[in-house]
């Protein structure tokens, strides 16, 4: 299964670069993460391993993410018509996954963030999960663009309230 989802983020380019960046922030924004740590690696850095486990109600979910292409190395000082390129692959019980993201200067002060995802299964199981709620998927995943955009514009934190 794959789809895209993209939003456009009221900020500077290199401020959503730095937001997305660091793993403090991650909770606030990236409902139900309960741990990112690096097993192999710095956060951040290509070819850097971690794990990775969420609580979604009363299901938990572990898995490991591999970062596969970081583009550019250096995401300081990044010129305004470059690209950036964030793409991980996760890998979890029945579960593979390719997240490709590209952060865009849509201009001085927009940035455009446009992902692709894509999705493997295993299992009968887990594979007419994916077959019986395509749906759901892509609604989380635009749900984590949404809660990222009320992060980064309006310091909006997922922890807070309900969810």
């Amino acid at each position: 299964m794959k789809y895209a989802t993209s939003i456009e983020i009221d900020l500077p380019r290199e401020q959503v670069v730095q937001l997305l960046a660091e793993p403090a922030h991650m909770p606030k924004w990236l409902r139900g993460l309960v741990l990112h740590e690096p097993v192999n690696g710095v956060h951040g850095r290509l070819g850097t391993t971690s794990r990775v486990v969420f609580q979604i109600g009363k299901q938990r979910m572990e898995a490991t993410e591999t970062i596969t292409r970081l583009e550019p190395a250096d995401l300081h000082a990044i010129p305004s018509s470059v690209v950036v390129h964030y793409d991980r692959e996760i890998v979890g019980d029945g579960l593979w996954q390719a997240q490709r993201d590209r952060i865009i200067e849509a201009g001085p002060e927009t940035t455009l963030w446009e992902s692709e995802s894509e999705f493997r299964f295993d299992g009968f199981l887990t594979r007419l999960a994916g077959r019986l709620m395509p749906s759901s998927f892509r609604k989380q995943s635009r749900q984590h663009m949404q809660d990222f955009k009320a992060f980064a514009e309006q310091g909006t934190d997922v922890r807070q309230g309900t969810n």
